[in-house]
């Protein structure tokens, strides 16, 4: 009998137990399918907040990443704020970020246009005016892409323009001559210029010149892929952009190679190409033309319009620019700058 009754006792205390662990086990099953369901409910609405963020800042010509589908509902802030500013590096990166045109660039379109070299030597054939007929010629032909080989004019003006690919110790002495002279001039300057060459940089602004883009590292641009040329403006654009404040907006093609293709998507970035229609050879540190001759034969060239390409590296060019500019001034003309597409950089020449 006794043994009978501590069996049921038994019995009755299993039962329970059962009842109690089912309870239990239901509780923890109910609540992960809860949160199950709370997290497949939040998912699609975390998917299109990210999916929405990626549209809405993505200037770059290359598609972005999307977020990975099965991120999870608990990422930390951390790590969200870690993944949006390595995005926002890799996006300073690409090459298709266009500085200064402030939207994508439409490479399909620029893909069917001409992609063959041409190289740019203005000539010894001129009209009447004295003005090489090569440069109307392609001012005729890709004047549309914002390409400039002479500033059309009836006035008697001369654009002085100097390539400053590296320092050779003539730059702060053509400052000095234009400061005295009260000439504005305009100064395109290669990545590895500016990160030698800072100050003379921040002059250049200071004293109301132009500082136009030569690429960040000189390359024939239509040698090279059109994100790697989008680059190469872009790249040294921000750089000029973040130390100084200054916006580039004129653009000469290194080596004055070019092609229809990178003069379409040169405009599309929000530049002009800027060439010339006089320039000799100047640029051998160590066969320097002898500065009588190349004096005169800079004034014989001189034009309405006229864009003179001298090379900073030049002692030639130091030496005779205070007189250039006294005798061409004597012969009439002023010296201007260049008109940019869009700029408030300009001001007087001090």
């Amino acid at each position: 009998m006794k043994r009978k009754l501590i069996a049921a006792v038994l019995a009755s205390l299993c039962v329970c137990m059962s009842f109690t662990a089912c309870g239990a086990s239901e509780d923890t099953t109910s609540k992960t399918t809860s949160e199950t369901v709370s997290t497949e409910s939040t998912l699609p609405s975390m998917l299109e907040s990210d999916a929405d963020k990626v549209v809405s800042g993505a200037e770059s010509i290359t598609d972005e990443m999307m977020p990975d589908e099965n991120v999870s509902k608990e990422t930390s802030k951390a790590d969200k704020e870690t993944s949006s500013a390595a995005e926002s590096d890799a996006s300073k990166e690409e090459a298709s970020l266009p500085a200064a045109a402030g939207s994508a660039l439409d490479l399909s379109a620029i893909q069917t246009l001409d992609a063959t070299l041409q190289g740019w030597g203005h000539g010894g054939d001129v009209t009447d005016e004295n003005v090489p007929v090569s440069c109307i010629n392609f001012q005729q032909t890709y004047g549309d892409y914002g390409a400039l080989f002479w500033q059309e004019s009836e006035e008697k003006t001369i654009t002085l323009t100097f390539d400053e690919g590296y320092e050779n110790g003539c730059t702060a002495q053509i400052l000095n001559t234009l400061k005295q002279k009260k000439c504005p001039a305009v100064f395109f300057i290669t990545g590895d210029y500016l990160e030698q060459s800072p100050e003379l940089v921040q002059r250049m602004i200071e004293e109301g010149h132009q500082v136009g883009n030569h690429s960040e590292n000189h390359p024939s641009m239509p040698t090279i892929s059109l994100e790697e040329a989008a680059a190469e403006i872009t790249t040294l654009s921000q750089a000029v952009e973040e130390q100084f404040g200054y916006q580039m907006t004129l653009f000469r093609p290194p080596k004055g190679e070019f092609s229809e293709q990178t003069l379409a998507l040169t405009q599309q970035l929000g530049y002009q190409s800027v060439f010339w229609s006089y320039a000799y050879q100047d640029w051998l540190t160590d066969d320097q033309p002898d500065p009588e001759e190349a004096l005169q034969k800079a004034m014989a060239a001189a034009h309405g319009g006229a864009i003179y390409l001298l090379h900073a590296v030049s002692t030639t060019n130091t030496e005779i620019l205070g007189d250039f500019i006294d005798q061409m001034r004597t012969a009439g003309y002023t010296f201007t700058g260049i008109e940019e597409p869009s700029s408030t950089n300009q001001k007087e020449a001090s």
